[in-house]
């Protein structure tokens, strides 16, 4: 889903005291726990989405598969179709400039085939999304599709973590203005920052450096809508720990949502331990 790609990439944001070890799949257990669940931090757009022997291993082990979003409900594609869009019938002509709409509109023409018209009352966000696959350069996958079909194999059933509307509201809390900053700046360059960013967040990706996208995003001083962090990550991380308990206490669970996710004193990590629970890396 390249949607959720943009909140990976977009939500790396946290201070964090210690770091943690490198390692994208975590074992969580104590609290009462009879049986272990795991973690795993995804990366929702890669040209390899295999899955090593570890995460096999920890998927043999689990019941039960919780992403962020229930990827298998038959309706996530109207659901997310209705939530795309802007309210109070915003277009992007009230975001920018004239000059600036007719600079996103040959933006968009070039790189969809497709006239502004037809897009501008989605919101920006999304609008930028849209162009994320041509940053990788191959045909696209996904882990959350590896995953789901492993747990469709073992007949196990797929839930998620928050409701679509839940995951799309975010992006009405995020002011319209600061996301169509962003997507300018997508224009003006043609995709080359963002290029050049997720070349670098890769390699932090494929080493399982969750500490080090973690820092690579800090200094990132490009993004607008960094600002609103707490609302992208923070705050959605924090609502998790709840319903990750739940699942986790009615039978062994894997947990995989975007790797930006599991780092930082406001990561789901710490905040697992915060709440009692044993939080180690699979190494």
């Amino acid at each position: 889903m390249y949607f959720t790609f943009i909140i990976t990439l977009c939500t790396a944001f946290s201070l964090h005291a210690q770091d943690l070890e490198k390692s994208l799949l975590w074992k969580i257990s104590g609290n009462g726990l009879t049986e272990t669940s795991y973690l795993y931090g995804t990366i929702h757009m890669t040209c390899d989405a295999s899955l090593d022997a570890n995460v096999k291993s920890a998927l043999d082990e689990t019941q039960l598969l919780v992403l962020e979003i229930d990827m298998d409900d038959p309706s996530m594609q109207a659901s997310m179709m209705k939530g795309i869009y802007m309210k109070d019938n915003t277009t992007l002509k009230d975001l920018v400039t004239n000059d600036e709409y007719v600079l996103i509109s040959k933006f968009i023409k070039k790189q969809m085939g497709m006239p502004l018209e037809a897009l501008a009352t989605m919101k920006p966000f999304f609008l930028t999304a849209m162009f994320y696959p041509k940053l990788l350069g191959c045909p696209v996958q996904s882990y959350e599709e590896a995953l789901m079909k492993v747990a469709h194999e073992q007949g196990e059933e797929v839930l998620g973590l928050e409701t679509v509307e839940e995951q799309l509201n975010v992006f009405d809390e995020i002011p319209y203005k600061d996301q169509a900053i962003d997507l300018l700046r997508s224009a003006k360059d043609e995709l080359a920052y963002d290029k050049e960013s997720f070349d670098k967040l890769m390699p932090y990706y494929n080493s399982k450096d969750i500490e080090g996208m973690i820092t690579m995003m800090e200094e990132d001083k490009n993004l607008s809508t960094s600002k609103h962090i707490h609302k992208i990550l923070n705050n959605r991380n924090k609502n998790w720990i709840s319903k990750i308990s739940d699942h986790a206490k009615k039978q062994p669970t894997f947990f995989g949502v975007g790797a930006a996710h599991l780092a930082g004193d406001s990561g789901v990590i710490k905040r697992l331990i915060k709440a009692g629970y044993t939080v180690n890396a699979v190494l």
